[in-house]
């Protein structure tokens, strides 16, 4: 069969048009979509967090650079959503995100002043109001010392000063979201220390639970649980 018809034929195993990947930093949340978009040759959209001026101010003093690092995430999130999702035939094809635009508000919520915040969520629902919701919102859970550990790996200069009680309290804004989004199905996988990005029947299995449907609210998949899911079928020659 060839490629373009086999992809073809993967993306309709698939229910949803538009799915957003999500989790903590070192999560493993851009890997996956990149792993996707090359078997299914979706639309990719990726947060582009590096280009952030404030960031590594941020990480030394938080308090000081809080704002202005949430207001530009926010500005370019917008600009950059807005330019993928405003195409009118997008929606014909598979999209994958490794953000969803109220990411924004949950990071601010974590690391603005409440006069902070309050100004901000103005600005904030403003922008949001034109964005469709994900047909499926993935989160990609593990563990604090895990994600420190792939932090470390991963080598960025910025990121070697996050402390394991930030990531705890992104963690937990997170959850406080979930508890009370009831519009959008939420599939919270739990990783653990799997690395679905060398292991093909770990990434094939967690396929597997993306080409199912779920109802709106919060769906928790253990690790011992997804791992005795059968595999996506994925063509030989798209997974070489």
């Amino acid at each position: 069969m060839p490629q373009h018809e086999n992809t073809i034929l993967l993306t309709s195993r698939i229910p949803h048009r538009f799915i957003t990947i999500e989790g903590n930093i070192g999560a493993g949340k851009t890997t996956l979509c990149q792993m996707i978009q090359r078997d299914f040759d979706c639309h990719l959209i990726l947060e582009q967090f590096t280009d952030n001026p404030f960031l590594p101010f941020f990480y030394e003093n938080p308090e000081r650079y809080a704002f202005p690092v949430e207001l530009f995430f926010m500005t370019e999130r917008h600009k950059q959503l807005q330019a993928h999702l405003s195409r009118p035939d997008l929606f014909h094809q598979l999209i994958v995100a490794d953000y969803f635009f109220v990411k924004t508000l949950l990071f601010a919520r974590n690391n603005l002043t409440d006069e902070e915040f309050r100004l901000f969520k103005k600005l904030f629902q403003i922008l949001n109001a034109s964005f469709p919701k994900p047909d499926l919102l993935v989160y990609l859970h593990r563990p604090v010392p895990v994600l420190l550990q792939h932090i470390r790996q991963r080598g960025r200069s910025y990121e070697q000063d996050i402390q394991a009680a930030y990531l705890q309290s992104v963690q937990r804004a997170y959850w406080e979201y979930f508890r009370t989004e009831q519009t959008t199905p939420i599939l919270v996988i739990h990783l653990e220390e799997v690395n679905f990005q060398n292991d093909i029947t770990a990434y094939r299995q967690i396929l597997t639970l993306l080409s199912r449907k779920y109802h709106p609210g919060v769906h928790h998949i253990a690790t011992e649980e997804w791992q005795q899911l059968p595999e996506f079928p994925l063509s030989t020659t798209l997974t070489k």
